[in-house]
């Protein structure tokens, strides 16, 4: 993997640049030791590691503007990190870059029922919202599966979806407003809590940024009213492409479920094992689906689903009896990332999302590449939006497996977009899939999408080395100096 080089000049200043911070934060808030520094040295994506030069804790937007001028000054890269659940090496630090937590950030700052929206810090964990509401009807649609630890800020960062997106959007359809600092040290806001901002879509162009614009400081997001009522439909395939023909049929019915996540035969196993959330284990495969609305909609979906997978061959339809029967459904689906790490020593979790009717073809294919690879895999998808996550199963003790699961990866999300999908769904790019950009976008594409991060972060200083597989440097004014040859990033370790 390919990284930015060092600065030796900020390296060489690594003190000085703590003792300025300390001015501006306790001083248990900038850590300098190796061992302090050690939490930080990975996200999610544990196969690579770096220690960033110091870590600073900021824990107001004053402090973060302050933060971002000193190291401008200090020519110091900067690297924003959530709650560190990024799976594709977002929040992966920089040996000459401050790594800047945001966990301090982690209050709810204003509920406000009568525009139904909420307004939190970046550090405050995704299910801490809908836990803040749920006592007056309300709740935060967005749900990771990470939603207990991982952070509003992130997610917005990162875009993320959840296992109820198909029906309710990903977190750009319930984001109002931000309030962000530029690596300058200036402090912007877009949107609030009306519906719509004026002018350019700044807030589009944010979410789903990966940290490379701005450091999000403040988040105001919608909440919706619970459903009156919510039935899931636990289903049992003989294959997955016969899953996969009722995701398609059920669609096309013009039927929009709550969620609908497809599991195969590894994953159920692992999850059943794992949660008891009493799936058919003779099934190859099979779906989740959770119709909700008014009590006689919900009903009349359900009985409307279970015809449709009839139709396609479902070895077993169950309906939820009850809310706790419901939400044990859900807890295998949402357990199934652990699960699956009880059944082998390491997995390389992979995210690309696919047209719907492209499932049963692109499942083909890596069950082929299974083959060719020597590597087991286990897919667990959002079905319903063609958001996949297959679970490349490997042993990192054994040497070359780790490289094998890497191009077994990068093989998937190659037939993600050679079938007209796109390299990710919801985990972002990162360093995990940035050298497959041009899979996906030509010279020109990626040189346009520089000059917007240009017009941003004019130095290029906000989390460098991701994202983008060349690196250009920024002229004055966000323009784009492309030079002739490229300029290639030097490696980072890997474990």
């Amino acid at each position: 993997m390919l990284m930015p080089a060092l600065d030796a000049a900020v390296v060489g200043r690594r003190d000085e640049l703590a003792a300025e911070l300390r001015r501006i934060l306790p001083h248990d808030s900038v850590l300098t030791g190796e061992d302090e520094r050690r939490p930080y040295e990975s996200d999610g994506l544990t196969a690579y590691r770096q220690l960033p030069l110091l870590v600073a804790l900021p824990e107001t937007t004053a402090q973060v503007s302050a933060i971002l001028k000193v190291c401008a000054a200090f020519g110091a890269k900067v690297v924003p990190r959530g709650a560190g659940t990024s799976l594709s090496g977002g929040a992966l630090p920089l040996g000459d870059g401050v790594l800047l937590g945001l966990a301090k950030l982690n209050r709810i700052l204003d509920i406000d029922y009568p525009n139904r929206c909420v307004v939190a810090q970046p550090g405050v964990a995704n299910l801490s919202i809908t836990r803040a509401v749920e006592g007056r009807g309300f709740y935060y649609a967005p749900d990771p599966s990470s939603q207990v630890v991982c952070s509003i800020g992130g997610n917005v960062a990162e875009n993320a979806g959840g296992v109820h997106c198909l029906k309710y959007g990903m977190t750009t359809n319930n984001l109002l407003g931000l309030e962000a600092v530029l690596m300058s040290g200036e402090v912007i806001r877009i949107g609030g809590k009306h519906l719509d901002a004026g002018g350019y879509d700044i807030l589009g162009v944010l979410t789903g940024s990966e940290g490379l614009l701005a450091v999000i400081t403040e988040v105001t997001v919608r909440i919706l009213c619970k459903p009156e009522t919510a039935r899931a439909l636990l289903i049992g395939f003989a294959s997955v492409e016969a899953a996969g023909a009722c995701v398609a049929n059920t669609i096309a019915a013009g039927i929009i479920p709550g969620g609908m996540e497809l599991m195969d035969r590894p994953a159920i196993h692992a999850a059943e094992a794992f949660t008891h959330a009493g799936y058919p284990l003779d099934a190859e495969a099979i779906l989740i689906v959770e119709l909700d609305g008014p009590a006689a909609e919900a009903e009349e979906l359900s009985l409307r689903v279970a015809d449709i997978a009839a139709a396609v061959g479902a070895t077993s339809v169950r309906a939820s009896a009850s809310d706790e029967e419901r939400l044990k459904f859900w807890k295998g689906r949402k357990a199934a990332f652990p699960a699956v790490g009880r059944i082998a020593p390491d997995y390389y979790c992979m995210d690309g999302t696919i047209p719907r009717r492209k499932l049963p073809q692109v499942l083909t294919r890596i069950g082929e590449l299974s083959k060719h690879y020597g590597l087991g895999v286990a897919n667990v998808f959002h079905a319903g939006d063609g958001n996949l996550h297959p679970l490349i199963l490997y042993d990192a003790n054994q040497p070359g497996e780790l490289d094998r699961a890497e191009a077994f990866g990068a093989d998937i999300l190659r037939e993600c977009v050679a079938v007209g999908g796109v390299l990710t769904g919801e985990h972002g790019v990162g360093v995990e899939k940035r050298d497959l950009m041009p899979e996906m976008f030509t010279a020109v594409d990626l040189a346009q999408q520089q000059r917007l991060k240009c017009a941003f972060d004019a130095e290029g200083a906000l989390n460098p080395g991701k994202v983008f597989p060349t690196l250009h440097r920024c002229a004055e004014m966000g323009r784009v100096h492309v030079h002739r040859g490229e300029t290639r990033f030097p490696d980072v370790p890997r474990f």
